[in-house]
């Protein structure tokens, strides 16, 4: 059987195992909110559980647990590594002003191609208080779960075969499409969760590790949560009623200067991570 997995290309395995890992992180908090939402919605009775499970999710990848014989390969491959302390403020630096810039990019999108309009939601039919434990246990699950998976198990040996660009190239394909089960999503969303999976992973190949990525990715998801929830808006939803494509009115002002705000935010966030690059290399050499 070894010798039969180990003649698949690395990129392969990667997926397979990183895909595998995703599974196991995020199907148990699916279940448990959806049956949630179905018996005694008033209480947010799945977060309990689904916050043991996620802590023993994470501290088994991160290299604890049996068997002892794999902890190490656990550790690395999820890339559960400890970040230098004068790299923390570069590493969340560069990860603010990569999402900035996918923001920016979706308004610049949003003139090009039309975007999905998020479905009707009525967030009066669930209480208040279990909403905010559902949002925040969410974004705890989608944060630590998304970036094992992708950042560490799927990308790392990408990373390792084929160089950095096809690895991030991959992974953002596949984080997008692993989005499919919402139902808003189509192929116009893939560049969006393309170019927030870059930052995430750009972080991760920088830094060798996930764990500034996962916290931006889970306050990133917070952020949205909430902004869906009290306007109706997603994520990729720049204004809550969408502007006329660019190909039907022509480029006005408003564009051109989403164009410039784009520019503008994507040259500081090269200039960020960047930045990062130095901090990470200088500690490597001292």
């Amino acid at each position: 059987m070894h010798a039969i997995w180990s003649r698949i290309p690395v990129a392969v395995r990667a997926v397979l195992v990183g895909g595998v890992v995703a599974a196991l992180g995020s199907v148990p908090w699916t279940l448990l909110v959806s049956l949630n939402s179905k018996h005694w919605p008033a209480v947010p009775w799945s977060v309990p559980p689904t916050a043991v499970y996620l802590r023993f999710f994470w501290r088994y990848f991160r290299g604890e647990g049996w068997p002892r014989s794999t902890a190490e390969a656990r550790r690395s491959l999820s890339r559960w590594n400890r970040v230098p302390d004068e790299a923390w403020g570069p590493a969340l630096l560069a990860g603010l002003a990569g999402l900035v810039s996918v923001l920016l990019l979706q308004g610049v999108m949003s003139r090009l191609i039309a975007l999905p309009a998020q479905q009707d939601l009525d967030p009066t039919k669930i209480p208040l208080v279990t909403m905010t434990f559902w949002l925040l246990m969410g974004a705890m699950v989608a944060g630590v779960t998304e970036e094992i998976a992708f950042r560490g198990y799927m990308q790392r040996p990408i990373e390792r075969r084929h160089g950095p660009l096809v690895a991030l190239l991959v992974t953002g394909v596949l984080f997008g499409l692993a989005h499919f089960t919402h139902p808003e999503w189509t192929l116009a969303l893939l560049p969006y969760y393309v170019a927030a999976a870059a930052v995430y992973g750009m972080l991760a190949y920088l830094t060798d590790s996930i764990l500034p990525s996962v916290l931006l990715h889970a306050g990133g998801d917070v952020f949205s949560a909430l902004d869906l929830f009290t306007r109706g808006r997603s994520e990729w939803q720049v204004s809550p009623t969408p502007a006329p494509l660019v190909w039907e009115t022509g480029a006005d002002a408003a564009f051109w200067g989403s164009v410039a705000l784009f520019l503008l935010a994507a040259g500081a966030t090269v200039w960020a991570y960047a930045g990062l690059a130095r901090v990470m290399r200088a500690g490597r050499t001292e």
